[in-house]
């Protein structure tokens, strides 16, 4: 056995010119449909955590002396951050279904090889 062989090809094969294979085309499919609602959920879960944190932290009157303010704007964080579940749902339910047909088409495909 050869190593330097074996090290050579395994080195040339990294700058070969690689082909689109199927597979790789549904992997790319699958998740242009997940990206934007998984971009979109962590977004609004950071956003709306930062917001619950600083009503927290106005209650407790670390940043502030208004606790009543601090209740509300924890209360609008904490309801932010319940409906962020539901709301990728939708978005993930909407992306699916725009690339639903090409998904299955190529996953078919792929399958009667």
């Amino acid at each position: 056995m050869n190593t330097d062989k074996i090290l050579a090809e395994s080195i040339a094969k990294d700058y070969a010119p690689k082909e689109d294979s199927k597979i790789v085309a549904l992997k790319k499919l699958d998740n242009r449909a997940k990206l934007p609602a998984t971009i979109f959920t962590y977004s609004w879960g950071i956003v709306f955590a930062l917001v619950f944190g600083t009503g927290m932290s106005l209650a407790m009157q670390v940043i502030g002396n208004s606790m009543m303010l601090g209740v509300a704007v924890g209360i609008v964080g904490l309801i932010g951050c319940g409906v962020n579940y539901p709301i990728y749902k939708k978005l993930l339910e909407k992306g699916k279904a725009k690339y639903a047909y090409e998904i299955v088409q190529l996953a078919r495909e792929i399958a009667d090889k």
